[in-house]
């Protein structure tokens, strides 16, 4: 019984460094498989990224309006002739978004030698000033600070604070929610207040919104809430004065209360809104 019993042990001693061996072995083969593969990787993409075949021979750029082709290209750091495998296209794009005026970019490869970039830029609405002057886009969103070279014609928002923007996640506040009202109706066809011709929003947090308009000391208060309405009403208004009725033209039209609209006539000698230009 003894002998039998050594026989065992030394039998499933054996078997386990047996299947040791075959363990190691297969480890090993798997580790050259892989260092193998590696390097074909390693090869073939060095292969691929230094082929004059795919050298970028045309970068097209589309959605431009503001900037120019040449400012896209030389933003997106992309240079004429570099191989289109070797650009990095989240890089690039993460590049070109950095640019204030691109709110969206999309970058692609197109076999066998082109580079397709596709931007979209922001749309500035209005300049707001909060100490400092910034660019609104129509999302109502802050994208850059003004700088001399920016839209000189755009209408300047007065009386809100940083707090008053958008949050993401959070509805608009009653304040900065009338400003963008005013300016999305000054963006539609026939308006009576186009934005080009809107100065300046005054908001004033207990009587709402003062528009300054036309030659920009023309004041238009408006107050809260219901502005198709009183755009309407505010257009009957300016009809019947053309035709000349009682006189042509005014300083102030107060439409907050609409039915009890009280309208100004202009004054020789008026003084100029008092926002002034920093």
């Amino acid at each position: 019984m003894r002998q039998n019993y050594y026989k065992n042990s030394l039998a499933k001693r054996r078997a386990k460094v047996i299947q040791r061996i075959i363990s190691c072995f297969k480890i090993i083969v798997a580790v050259s498989l892989m260092t193998a593969m590696s390097v074909v990787f390693i090869f073939g993409y060095d292969l691929l990224t230094q082929c004059d075949y795919f050298r970028a021979n045309s970068i097209i750029v589309k959605g431009t309006s503001r900037l120019s082709q040449n400012q896209i290209i030389k933003h997106s750091g992309i240079d004429q002739g570099i191989n289109i495998f070797s650009v990095n296209l989240f890089a690039t794009r993460k590049r070109l978004l950095a640019h204030p005026w691109i709110a969206d970019a999309e970058v692609r490869r197109e076999l066998p030698d082109g580079i397709n970039i596709r931007i979209k830029e922001h749309k500035p609405l209005a300049v707001i000033d909060l100490g400092r002057k910034f660019l609104i886009n129509d999302h109502g969103e802050i994208f850059k600070e003004l700088a001399a070279s920016d839209p000189s014609d755009l209408p300047v928002i007065i009386g809100l604070e940083f707090s008053d923007l958008d949050v993401s996640g959070k509805s608009r506040n009653i304040p900065f929610n009338a400003v963008m009202h005013v300016l999305e109706l000054g963006q539609k066809p026939g308006s009576i207040i186009p934005n080009k011709l809107l100065k300046v929003i005054r908001v004033d947090r207990e009587i709402g919104i003062t528009l300054y308009a036309f030659d920009g000391i023309k004041a238009i208060k408006l107050g809260y809430n219901n502005y198709p309405n009183k755009y309407e009403r505010l257009k009957n208004v300016l009809f019947y004065m053309e035709k000349g009725h009682v006189f042509s033209d005014f300083d102030t039209i107060d439409l907050k209360n609409l039915d009890r609209i009280v309208v100004n006539p202009v004054r020789i000698g008026s003084p100029a809104m008092d926002y002034k230009e920093a």
